[in-house]
């Protein structure tokens, strides 16, 4: 069986490209090599490289994509650009390979009859597609709250509020049946991306998965990419000493989820044998407060940065995020294996040997964010 990855060469792609090697397939990759992610890389891991096809191409580039597509089963559609702060303001470039990319590939799937044999269609959607998520009110049960307005967090309230009464709420596992309601345009395009794949693959009659993949970190991430993965940042900045800032209050939380589980659940689709069009959260369905994070790290790296919890709030950020994962364990027996702490450790450990990165990227990122009045702070 072969398949097709775009976006194969970076950070879950190479991690799902070894697992589908260690169990036979034969695999293509499509990608660019953007510098924001692979910095001057132009190749997949040595490990890898041997075994894969691989095609140095945009997903937009119809030519390409249409000649990677020859004798291909399964297609797991990575490629896009990421970063919920920098999609805000690189609106059209996000726009383009987002949803534009996407059209692409399911238009040369749809009219090129010798491309008929993709019997399963995955791609790697978000958990930002839900926004805030799923919450709960005393009074009136599971409710879906508003985004957080500039005038609360400015004076300090960072939390959510009951869109009926407006008490406050506490946080539930966000389940696969949440309306959608992305905060920035990054969550705006991996809905439209995913509603495209699974009303494909509806259409044709064969399997499609929507990924919804939570805060994927570990061995791999990219180090050189200032726009997202706090993982990443902090880690930049404890190895340099350099100041970690932690916004809001730092109790704002995620779903990190290590990225073996990730390529675990995603190669559970591709063997799926039964039929199935949908979406699937990928998480651990744990939730970690972002403050606990940036103090881990820093810890690690010998407690060399100051950590300042600032106050200071990205528009497009939600409050809270923990995934419901009942679905993915009916449908594809998933439940992930790696706990925060260990995974973390794995992932400081690799950082520990990979060379220093640009100290001012991330402050470069901020300043971008500041310039176009996508950052706020608490007054006082």
């Amino acid at each position: 069986m072969q398949v097709l990855l775009t976006g194969g060469a970076g950070f879950i792609g190479q991690h799902v490209c070894r697992k589908l090697l260690l169990k036979g397939y034969n695999i293509k990759v499509l990608d660019n090599f953007h510098p924001q992610i692979h910095g001057n890389a132009d190749k997949l891991s040595d490990d890898i490289a041997p075994h894969v096809e691989l095609i140095k191409a945009d997903i937009r580039d119809g030519n390409a994509v249409s000649k990677s597509f020859e004798n291909v089963d399964v297609v797991i559609h990575l490629a896009a650009e990421t970063g919920t702060g920098q999609s805000m303001y690189q609106i059209s470039r996000y726009f383009d390979v987002n949803v534009q990319g996407t059209a692409n590939l399911l238009d040369i799937m749809q009219n090129n009859k010798t491309y008929n044999s993709v019997r399963t269609l995955i791609i790697a959607s978000s958990r930002a597609v839900y926004g805030e998520g799923s919450y709960t009110c005393g009074i009136h049960g599971t409710v879906f709250p508003k985004p957080r307005s500039n005038s609360r967090m400015s004076i300090g309230d960072f939390e959510l509020y009951c869109p009926e009464c407006g008490e406050p709420v506490v946080m539930l596992p966000t389940e696969e049946t949440t309306p959608f309601s992305p905060l920035s345009i990054y969550g705006l395009t991996k809905q439209v991306q995913e509603q495209a794949v699974l009303m494909f693959a509806k259409a044709r009659g064969i399997n499609g998965f929507a990924l919804r993949y939570q805060n994927v970190y570990g061995p791999g991430q990219s180090l050189k990419n200032p726009y997202t993965g706090i993982l990443s940042i902090f880690s930049n900045l404890a190895r340099q000493g350099q100041p970690i800032e932690v916004y809001e209050d730092g109790l704002e939380s995620r779903d990190f989820i290590f990225v073996e589980d990730v390529a675990e659940a995603t190669c559970l689709a591709v063997e799926y044998a039964s039929n199935f069009v949908g979406a699937l959260n990928v998480g651990a369905g744990k939730a970690v407060t972002v403050s606990e994070v940036a103090h881990e790290i820093n810890n690690y790296f010998g407690g060399l940065s100051a950590v300042h919890v600032t106050g200071k709030f990205r528009v497009g950020d939600i409050r809270h995020n923990v995934a419901s994962m009942g679905k993915i364990k009916n449908v594809l027996n998933f439940s992930p294996s790696v706990n925060f702490k260990d995974g973390l450790y794995k992932f400081l450990a690799w950082v520990e040997e990979q060379p220093l990165e640009d100290r001012d990227a991330y402050q470069r990122s901020v300043a971008e964010l500041q310039e176009r009045g996508l950052m706020g702070s608490r007054r006082g």
